[in-house]
């Protein structure tokens, strides 16, 4: 009996270790929905990148599968026009959009929401945009560089 899954992904409603069973499966992991997780099941080259938002701490971390790789500081939505919390994924890029975005685009599934460069330094760390996710002009550069489109982005307070 063969120690491989004839199929390529599926979900798994949870509430116990999902540490535990990653390691059993020798799989990776992705955070997709509250209490629900995906396990690609691609071989050990595959790597699993996925943005966490918080809104409160104001800092985007990159992880690979539950491994974080980097924390980056962030400016976030205004009281009146708050960052919108959920789940969304990385649909589309442009690098040098012109206006308050910086040095580059990283559209969201949300229609017309990103996390994006500025060109006001001073805002980060604070609330002060219209929703979307304000990152350093060499951070953004440096996140999308490791970062394809379909990457997965959990925003949260």
């Amino acid at each position: 009996m063969s120690n491989t899954f004839n199929f390529k992904t599926f979900s798994y409603r949870c509430r116990t270790s999902l540490l535990k069973l990653v390691k059993f499966l020798s799989c990776t992991l992705i955070l997709h929905l509250p209490h629900m997780i995906k396990l690609d099941l691609l071989g050990d080259d595959f790597m699993t990148l996925w943005i966490d938002v918080s809104v409160k701490k104001r800092q985007l971390k990159l992880y690979n599968a539950s491994v974080l790789l980097k924390t980056y500081p962030i400016a976030v939505g205004k009281i009146l026009t708050p960052t919108p919390t959920g789940n969304y994924i990385i649909i589309n890029k442009e690098v040098d959009p012109g206006g308050p975005f910086g040095a580059l685009w990283m559209g969201l599934s949300k229609p017309h929401y990103g996390i994006h460069g500025t060109n006001d330094p001073s805002s980060i760390g604070k609330k002060v945009s219209h929703g979307c996710i304000r990152m350093h002009n060499k951070d953004v550069l440096e996140l999308s560089s490791m970062v394809p489109t379909s990457t997965n982005v959990y925003i949260h307070q």
